[in-house]
């Protein structure tokens, strides 16, 4: 198995997040796992936010995610696509790993899009096949520095983030 094909980039803006997130969107697969990593107010679910709104676009269904809420406290927001569904997990609050399947990750896994914020929180159930995407603060105040590494079937594709 292929693992640690990385991209890295600064985005100087929110616009810019997002345009990574439209770019990851359309690299995704039925089946694929995202691990949204950083810090609070890092951007995660802002990122989460562009992706699903992207695929909904692809997938001809803008309406199914006109409104994406923070799954802070539903800790889980699926969103019912054609090509795929989209699992958005935030386990921030999770107390132990194995919370994760009453929320519905073995249903993400079986053919959704499964993108999960605070995945350190998985633990031992860290799924070998993934794509992790870490965004820190950046020099400036909108700015962000973000890592984008591919395992798996996800090392091939990232390669592409790194064309225009």
């Amino acid at each position: 198995m292929q693992t640690g094909a990385s991209y890295v980039d600064t985005l100087g803006d929110l616009a810019a997040t997002q345009r990574l997130a439209v770019r990851l969107a359309a690299l995704a697969r039925p089946g694929d796992v995202i691990l949204l990593h950083g810090l609070l107010g890092a951007g995660k679910t802002a990122l989460a936010r562009a992706f699903i709104r992207a695929r909904a676009r692809m997938a001809g269904a803008p309406d199914v995610a006109a409104e994406v809420p923070s799954p802070t406290f539903t800790l889980a927001q699926l969103y019912e696509l054609d090509d795929a569904p989209i699992w958005h997990f935030d386990l921030y609050r999770l107390e132990r790993a194995e919370e994760v399947w009453e929320l519905g990750l073995e249903a993400a896994l079986a053919g959704g899009i499964a993108l999960i914020e605070w995945p350190e929180r998985l633990g031992p159930l860290l799924p070998a096949e993934r794509l992790d995407v870490t965004l820190e603060f950046g020099p400036e105040e909108d700015a962000r520095l973000v890592r984008v590494v591919g395992h798996g079937g996800w090392a091939a594709r990232v390669a592409a983030l790194a064309r225009p």
